[in-house]
């Protein structure tokens, strides 16, 4: 897999944080766990349920050692924030979420996450958002 990075950038691989000073082309050759800077967030920016079901996941990902209690505040999580969802959209998209970090397809699930922003913020505020809000 190649990762194109730009000056200044930050990658976080198997927990490590590396940031290239230059522009640079890096190429993963085995099986790494990955993120790119534009796809973390902070503490302070899991400000939603599903941000802050995406940071803990996050750290599953990106800290080995709170991995396992990360795992089960994910589950505990998910479940109440489903719940608090009832059932469309949102629902479907955690199912598949969950269902890929239960296989360890952890990055994907955070996209599926991701994904969900813009139907939250719909029903968190009443108002239809942009894709460009994800």
């Amino acid at each position: 897999m190649l990762l194109k990075l730009r000056a200044g950038e930050k990658l976080y691989i198997n927990g490590a944080v590396i940031r290239v000073e230059r522009k640079a082309t890096i190429e993963l050759l085995n099986d790494a766990t990955f993120l790119l800077e534009a796809h973390v967030i902070q503490p302070d920016e899991a400000s939603t349920p599903l941000r802050q079901l995406y940071f803990t996941l996050q750290t599953e990902l990106m800290d080995r050692d709170a991995a396992p209690i990360a795992r089960k505040m994910f589950k505990t999580m998910l479940a109440d924030t489903s719940a608090a969802f009832g059932p469309g959209a949102v629902a479907e998209g955690l199912r598949e979420a969950q269902a890929l970090a239960e296989s360890g397809r952890i990055f994907e699930a955070l996209k599926a996450i991701r994904a969900l922003y813009p139907r939250e913020a719909e029903l968190l505020t009443g108002a239809p958002q942009t894709n460009a809000a994800a």
